[in-house]
């Protein structure tokens, strides 16, 4: 099973191994079974969809979970993306690139995904592709690697930026993030893919130091490829501010620590979150 935990009290920013060894004693241990950059993608995906399952017919969205009062981050109204447009230039301006992560990271091909798709967690537990959801502006995302060299496999990475048309929504893919995972413990990404054996923590904003951003979800697990072989270690960050919701996902390869992976995963999602401040909030 999937364990999500409260962490609370702990700074978003802590690197992701020392986060979750901080929940030791709240996390019971968790077994799966244990894939590719598409993960980030495919979360944000799953969730944004289930959200336009609540549109009225006057195309306003059910209650949904409060997000927090107490938002650190005082945005301007002006600077809010409200038209697909200004969502697609916002993204292009917070989304991560290779320096984001650090040295060693080069893009992949397919770089970008297709704006006119992405893929939602079926009931069984698979990933299937259907068009974007109504509460979603836009969304990308971007793939890289580590490229392998002697004794070390390849680092698959992957980031994602999505633009809800309301703060509402965002929550909503937070909240069902964490039902996902719940439900569907070991999920196949694609053929020969496989992802499991997860534990889990959520960070809420306002609580002690956690600034950043109002709301907060990490894993970590296994992943097993035909290709790479495995298992092999797996890192997920997902954070909310406002509308916007930015992720990004780590797989580990042979001769590659955890901490490797969970650092480029730390160092990417903290460098867009840096930029999607600067993005929205007022101007002095």
């Amino acid at each position: 099973m999937t364990c999500h935990v409260p962490l609370r009290g702990v700074r978003f920013a802590l690197p992701l191994s020392l986060a979750l060894t901080l929940t030791t004693v709240l996390l019971a241990g968790c077994s799966g079974t244990a894939g590719d950059s598409g993960d980030v993608e495919k979360r944000d995906a799953s969730a944004s969809a289930s959200a336009s399952e609540r549109v009225d017919s006057g195309g306003g969205t059910g209650t949904g979970p409060a997000p927090e009062a107490t938002d650190p981050l005082e945005p301007d109204p002006a600077r809010l993306p409200t038209t697909k447009a200004a969502a697609r230039d916002f993204i292009d301006r917070v989304i991560a690139d290779p320096d984001s992560f650090g040295p060693g990271v080069v893009k992949r091909s397919p770089y970008e995904s297709d704006p006119a798709s992405w893929p939602v967690l079926g009931k069984d537990c698979v990933w299937q592709q259907q068009k974007p959801a109504f509460s979603v502006l836009a969304t990308r995302t971007r793939s890289f690697e580590v490229p392998a060299e002697k004794g070390k496999g390849p680092v698959r990475l992957a980031a994602v930026v999505t633009v809800h048309r309301t703060r509402e929504d965002a929550a909503w893919e937070m909240a069902e993030s964490i039902e996902e995972t719940m439900r569907c413990p070991t999920q196949q990404l694609r053929e020969g893919e496989l992802i499991g054996s997860m534990v889990a923590a959520a960070l809420f904003g306002g609580e002690a130091t956690q600034t950043n951003s109002e709301d907060a979800l990490s894993e970590r697990g296994q992943y097993q490829s035909s290709e790479l072989g495995g298992p092999h270690h797996y890192a997920w960050q997902q954070a909310q501010t406002l509308q916007f919701t930015v992720a990004v996902t780590g797989k580990g390869a042979k001769g590659r620590t955890e901490r490797e992976i969970d650092d480029l995963v730390v160092q990417a999602q903290a460098t867009m979150l840096v930029r999607l401040e600067s993005a929205v909030e007022k101007q002095s």
